[in-house]
């Protein structure tokens, strides 16, 4: 730790974060989660609890004339198994909602897993710290944005001046769920994955559940969002429950159902749009699961099911986006803040053509850049469900 100055240490408390649902106070510090207490004893697996665990969109906020920033965390971090280590996750600090500096924390918890055969190892570090100067030294608006794909155990704030939470802008809240795109696999960092920018181009509070591997219209994320205060909502449908080959075509209508009926529970007029999946060529067409392909060294994906057995109800992303575009229009009727987006419409065949998913299923950081180009247009714009109400 630096000494060069007059520390003011500030414990990291609820109130100093946004887009967390919940918190934890370990033994560390605190431990910021996007799903409640209740809906994460409700998880059944693995890969959501490290998901909902990861801080995508979540952010320490607070209004300061301090020069240099210093947070104290402890990392887990992701690795696996015979490949190389990823870097280490960027914490991206803003001041009055520019990007103005990043910085990592060196060591932490590693997470190992085994992709053949879904172990986990964990193996524990020791905590470091995200060192911020030479920032403008007058009132100001921080944000710090948490690496997007490491969990995060939030320990101390140090500043060279004092430090209150930020403001409240009256901006508009948006919720959106989604999967490991929306969660932000391969953006380069927090503030670049696709939600962040839409969400700053579209200027409006940002709550990210976005969930790797778990966008699977689990009733206690349903719940979770219903009690969540928000002003739009976005729920992004398709490609998990498919590459999970996680149920038929009898059993997704209902619960797309389900889901936007217990969203209505808690948000009985806003606007909420029903956004299928993005082109992914390996699975338009194929059903899941989806497994690792290791040929030619190069980590991808591919689709391991029958496309023969659609017929029996197997569901791939092509049937999945005429099931929503059925069900959206349907509900409609009765609802006229429902709306739909084919997710074509973000990425489809001439983004892949330009800037192909370099694992068959992510987008890369222009991937991003476009897919946050495009919903802002259609969902922000002048004619869009989210456009902001004037008069």
């Amino acid at each position: 730790m630096s000494t060069e100055h007059d520390w003011i240490i500030t414990p990291v408390t609820a109130d100093l974060l946004r887009g967390a649902l919940d918190v934890e106070h370990t033994a560390h510090g605190l431990l910021p989660h996007r799903l409640p207490a209740g809906a994460r004893r409700q998880i059944p697996d693995e890969q959501l609890a490290m998901a909902e665990s990861q801080p995508s969109g979540v952010r320490v906020a607070v209004r300061t004339r301090a020069t240099t920033v210093e947070l104290d965390a402890l990392p887990t971090k992701r690795a696996y198994r015979g490949f190389p280590a990823p870097a280490d996750g960027v914490y991206d600090l803003l001041v009055d909602g520019h990007l103005t500096a990043q910085a990592t924390v060196a060591g932490g918890n590693v997470r190992m897993i085994d992709m053949a055969t879904q172990s986990v190892e964990l193996r524990p570090g020791s905590p470091g710290t995200a060192r911020f100067t030479g920032l403008p030294a007058q009132d100001k608006n921080i944000e710090i944005w948490l690496p997007h794909t490491e969990t995060t155990e939030l320990i101390a704030l140090r500043t060279d001046a004092p430090v209150e939470p930020a403001p409240d802008h009256g901006r508009r809240v948006w919720l959106h769920h989604g999967s490991s795109i929306s969660h932000g696999s391969n953006a380069a960092h927090p503030t670049a994955v696709w939600p962040a920018l839409a969400a700053a181009r579209g200027g409006v509070e940002l709550v990210n559940l976005g969930f790797g591997g778990g966008a699977m219209l689990d009733p206690f994320t349903a719940r979770a969002m219903r009690d969540t205060p928000a002003d739009l909502i976005s729920v992004k449908i398709g490609i998990n429950v498919v590459n999970a080959d996680a149920m038929r075509l009898r059993a997704f209508g209902p619960a797309v159902h389900g889901f936007l009926d217990t969203l209505r529970e808690g948000h009985p007029t806003a606007p909420l749009l029903v956004v299928s999946a993005v082109l992914c060529p390996v699975q338009e067409d194929t059903p899941g699961p989806l497994a690792p392909d290791f040929d030619g060294g190069t980590a991808r994906f591919k689709a391991t099911g029958d496309p023969a057995e659609r017929a029996a109800g197997r569901l791939t992303l092509r049937v999945i986006r005429e099931e929503l575009a059925r069900i959206v229009a349907q509900r409609a009727a009765d609802d006229p803040h429902l709306h739909h987006l084919d997710g074509r419409e973000l990425y489809g065949e001439a983004d892949y053509a330009e800037l192909p998913l370099p694992d068959e299923v992510h987008p890369d950081p222009a991937g991003h850049r476009r897919i946050a180009e495009n919903f802002v247009r259609l969902a922000f714009g002048a004619d869009g469900p989210f456009a902001a109400q004037t008069g």
